[in-house]
């Protein structure tokens, strides 16, 4: 299955909108937003799909995955941002996997981490437009506070 460039094509295939809903699934179980009226006076970012196929050892596509971004070119660096961070997994969690696996004599060929989140104290609270495809009917103009790990 080839790739959708943006989130119209996405849309138009059951597997990439199952990969998108599993994406914003994980979101909810994390607590990671709400849906809030827009606040006067706060920069709105937008957000973007992004699309990977994950393939096997032979090269065959075991499954698609979609990643929810913030449209970070919307902002400018010392104005809306002073410092970047990137998503990362907590070596705690990489060294008991690969532990486990030792023990148990296991090959690992790949390793996807399914849930990653900003590493980092952010000095204001970031405001997300609602993904494309997955905008609420009832507030369509709302939009969603990232609440994790925001120091005020």
């Amino acid at each position: 299955m080839i790739e959708p460039k943006n989130a119209a094509n996405a849309l138009k295939e059951a597997d990439w909108i199952k990969a998108m809903q599993d994406e914003l699934n994980e979101f909810e179980r994390h607590r990671v937003w709400n849906l809030v009226p827009k606040t006067q006076g706060k920069t709105i970012i937008g957000t973007r799909w992004i699309f990977r196929n994950k393939m096997d050892e032979h090269g065959i596509v075991i499954r698609n995955k979609a990643r929810l971004v913030a449209q970070g070119f919307c902002q400018l660096e010392g104005l809306d941002y002073d410092e970047t961070f990137a998503p990362v997994s907590k070596l705690e969690a990489i060294y008991l996997f690969l532990n486990f696996t030792s023990f148990k004599n296991f090959k690992v060929y790949q390793m996807d981490i399914n849930t990653n989140f900003l590493n980092g104290d952010l000095q204001e609270e970031p405001f997300l437009k609602q993904p494309t495809g997955f905008e609420s009917e009832e507030f369509p103009n709302h939009v969603r506070p990232y609440l994790f790990k925001v120091k005020l």
